[in-house]
């Protein structure tokens, strides 16, 4: 690989479950409801006699800020949630939050085919590992990509009946 190659980053999205989008189109809807229902009740104290009341106005604008805030988080992790590989760092970035791995920390990487996940090996106690949730087809080319950023990354498998020997040692 060329270094203007290397010096690039690769992005892979994260896979949501279709739970996890039926759980953020719910909150979303939340959000949608509660604007909806404060705007109603905003209106009704807009109509009444006693709009002077600061508590009254508070109430209004917190319930706003709170349905706009979690809207915008929620739309922010449906849109931004990814894996950015850089030239020295693994960034998990999962709407507006962000983790950092060093990618000199990572020993290995594992395929484990019985449960499909593809899990990411740190030699520092502070993170032993991490799974990474992106489409299955798209395993390879997330592992030749921290491969080619450090080539000390090693690779391997664990087929099904390897994955339920070791779980009935446990």
């Amino acid at each position: 690989m060329d270094n203007a190659a290397k010096n690039s980053y690769q992005k892979f999205p994260f896979k949501f479950t279709p739970l996890m989008i039926a759980v953020f189109c719910l909150l979303l809807a939340l959000c949608v409801a509660g604007v909806a229902l404060t705007t109603w009740q905003f209106v009704d104290f807009l109509k009444g006699s006693d709009i002077s009341s600061v508590w009254e106005w508070l109430k209004y604008v917190l319930m706003y800020l709170v349905c706009g805030l979690l809207a915008v988080l929620v739309s922010a992790m449906l849109i931004k949630s990814q894996y950015i590989i850089t030239e020295k760092k693994l960034i998990l970035q999962f709407g507006v939050i962000r983790s950092a791995y060093e990618l000199n920390k990572i020993y290995s990487v594992r395929y484990f085919k019985g449960s499909g996940r593809l899990a990411v090996y740190f030699d520092d106690f502070k993170n032993q590992y991490t799974i990474i949730v992106v489409k299955e087809s798209w395993y390879e080319a997330f592992v030749k990509a921290l491969q080619a950023r450090n080539e000390k990354i090693s690779f391997d498998f664990t087929t099904a009946e390897e994955e339920a020997n070791w779980k009935k040692k446990k």
